[in-house]
């Protein structure tokens, strides 16, 4: 016999249904995520950091949807981060199919619905749920999350393979023009459209590509990314994982964020919180540094190495999730452009799906980025400004180095804008302003 707390879930999940189902679907900024439409038996899992727009990206599939014909009562959505659904377990989600079908008795295994399921790791044994919703019934399932270990590396064993995953980042420069109701220009750009695009791009690398920040005031939009970071530590590493060591993690991120694309060695973190008295062992710190990859509070970029032992032997480069976040933790006071778009690189070629390190020369140099994919390697140097020839030197050198052991490789060099340039640069390297660079589809 059903329970009163199962009776209690019931009616508040047929509420939120039929809310669901009735409600406008929310407008918003169109992201440009690789996105494949929803397969038969498969789950799409949207992930990423808390507050980068995984729910409009749910809703965006459900416009799309709509558009192209789809009645509205083929797009239930649900969102789980409810207070009165604390306490929710799989067992109790199979009512609200029953009651989906209730309404709609001559859609069930004749015409495809397209559920999206918002926040589902908060339900416990959610993957039982869903498996049997692939297996029995004619459907798409979306479903969102905001940590990576909940529905990625998890997934994988809980969903058996019958899931696969789309990452939503903050705004890219063309969502960023997008959401300020611009559009990209297209090439060739006259004098006009280039400043244009020039201006936009440096405010965009100062803002950062989360979606509340975009208009506020520098005081505000401070105060709400730290609460953004703050949010993220206490409920995806220290509730989630059990972190007890508060002081330490905070150390921890304060330093990540604070140095972006700067090396990162577990061992000289430990030593420096021991020689000030703070008890911590390595096997956490190390833990700590996954924790927040997971959550997509900082993305980590190992040395491309042809053995593991020299990959693990060199440091680690630390990036955070948003160009936004420097100049909340960077203490030092010194001008961070230069770093802001090496994030903002790495951030795009997650977008578009590149396997990305960073290269050591032997002589000891550095190329930023090697990235990978079907089409082909990229060695990719990101300066803002190469026109005085110290540092264009520099920056060229590191990559005619890299491409004497990537031999098939693209080089290219990214500047801040056309202006930046170096005055000149070797015939197998490509210079290119980086907000062309970050309009290319």
């Amino acid at each position: 016999m059903p329970t009163a707390r199962a009776h209690r879930f019931e009616a508040r999940l047929e509420e939120k249904l039929a809310d669901g189902l009735v409600r406008p679907i929310p407008d918003g900024t169109p992201r440009f995520v690789r996105a494949p439409h929803g397969l038969p038996n498969k789950a799409t899992a949207v992930i990423g950091m808390r507050r980068a727009g995984k729910t409009m990206f749910l809703h965006q599939l459900r416009r799309e949807r709509a558009a192209a014909g789809v009645p509205r009562e083929h797009l239930p959505y649900l969102n789980f981060e409810d207070e009165q659904l604390v306490g929710i377990r799989a067992q109790d989600l199979g009512s609200l199919v029953d009651a989906y079908y209730r309404r709609f008795p001559d859609l069930r295994r004749k015409q495809t619905i397209t559920w999206c399921f918002d926040e589902i790791q908060l339900v416990d044994g959610w993957e039982r749920f869903v498996r049997r919703l692939l297996d029995e019934e004619r459907v798409e399932v979306f479903l969102s999350g905001s940590s990576a270990a909940m529905l990625s590396r998890e997934i994988a064993t809980a969903m058996r393979g019958r899931a696969w995953e789309v990452v939503v980042h903050p705004f890219s420069l063309r969502e960023a023009l997008a959401a300020a109701a611009r559009q990209a220009p297209k090439p060739p750009l006259d004098a006009v459209s280039r400043s244009q695009l020039e201006h936009a791009f440096l405010q965009w690398l100062s803002v950062g590509g989360f979606p509340e920040a975009q208009g506020l005031s520098i005081e505000v939009r401070e105060r709400l990314l730290r609460d953004y970071v703050d949010v993220a530590m206490m409920r995806d590493v220290v509730e989630r994982h059990a972190v007890s060591n508060v002081l330490v993690l905070r150390r921890l991120v304060r330093h990540l964020l604070g140095n972006p694309g700067g090396l990162f060695s577990v061992e000289k973190f430990h030593s420096a919180a021991k020689s000030q008295g703070i008890a911590v062992g390595r096997e956490a710190i190390h833990h700590m540094l996954a924790h927040l990859e997971d959550c997509f509070l900082v993305r980590t970029l190992w040395v491309d190495a042809d053995s593991e032992r020299r990959r693990m032997v060199n440091p680690r480069k630390v990036y955070p999730i948003d160009m936004g976040l420097i100049p909340v933790f960077d203490a030092t006071g010194r001008e961070q452009t230069s770093r802001a778009l090496e994030v903002a690189v790495l951030l795009e070629l997650e977008r578009r799906g590149r396997s990305v390190h960073y290269v050591r020369t032997k002589n000891g140099h550095e190329v930023d980025f090697v990235a990978r994919s079907n089409s082909g390697t990229e060695l990719i140097q990101v300066c803002v400004d190469a026109r005085d020839e110290a540092t264009a030197s520099r920056e060229l050198r590191a990559l005619v180095e890299a491409k004497a052991d990537y031999p098939n490789a693209r080089a290219l060099l990214l500047v801040g804008t056309r202006a930046h340039a170096p005055k000149h640069a070797p015939a197998d390297v490509d210079v290119l302003p980086a907000p062309e660079w970050l309009l290319e589809t």
